[in-house]
């Protein structure tokens, strides 16, 4: 069984996770579809960033072994 941690949260945020919660699904896995999220989300982020730089701002790994 894993361990159980207590996260405080206002009764505010309390009352939005449960608002999303979809029926049957705990909190965990509630939290851990939103991570995932966030995570694609900077990936993506991540990748726009990378392909708006210039050619001359990145070496292919080909050229940087020389």
């Amino acid at each position: 069984m894993p361990a159980v941690k207590r996260i405080p949260v206002s009764e505010t945020v309390w009352k939005k996770l449960g608002e999303m919660k979809g029926a049957g699904q705990t909190y965990d896995d509630l939290l851990e579809d939103m991570i995932e999220q966030v995570k694609k989300g900077r990936l993506e982020e991540d990748v726009k960033a990378w392909e708006s730089l210039p050619d001359s701002e990145y070496v292919s790994l080909t050229e940087n072994n020389d």
